[in-house]
């Protein structure tokens, strides 16, 4: 069983900056997609970025330039520099996992964090 934890989210005025972090702990061989996501009341939870064991990213359009996802494997931790916050940032963000829990399993388990809610105002 794997378990994620979330942190750093917060309130922020617009144009300021807020950094989440994820760490997961439990039986994990490796982790070999990272993620976070986001969603508002009444619309479906959207990726905002995403990184991979090799090295990829890949970012919303609408955060680009702006925020900077990270991952630290050996600590099985990943963050989201978010930068030149914007109102419409405004959401709960997920941190999300995809974890290799055994060396003989073809498949990944995926795994969520709780949620951290970051709010920007204008």
């Amino acid at each position: 069983q794997v378990q994620l934890v979330e942190s750093g989210g917060g309130l922020v005025q617009a144009g300021g900056s807020l950094r989440l972090s994820c760490a997961a702990s439990g039986t994990i061989v490796s982790i070999n997609l990272m993620g976070w996501y986001r969603q508002v009341p009444g619309s479906q939870r959207e990726l905002v970025a995403a990184t991979t064991s090799g090295g990829s990213t890949n970012y919303a359009d609408s955060v680009k330039g702006r925020f900077t996802i990270s991952r630290d494997s050996g600590k099985n931790t990943v963050s989201l520099q978010m930068n030149s916050l914007k109102p419409e940032d405004t959401a709960v963000y997920y941190c999300n996992m995809h974890v290799r829990r055994a060396w003989y399993r073809g498949n990944d388990d995926e795994y969520w964090g709780q949620g951290t809610q970051v709010t920007v105002s204008s």
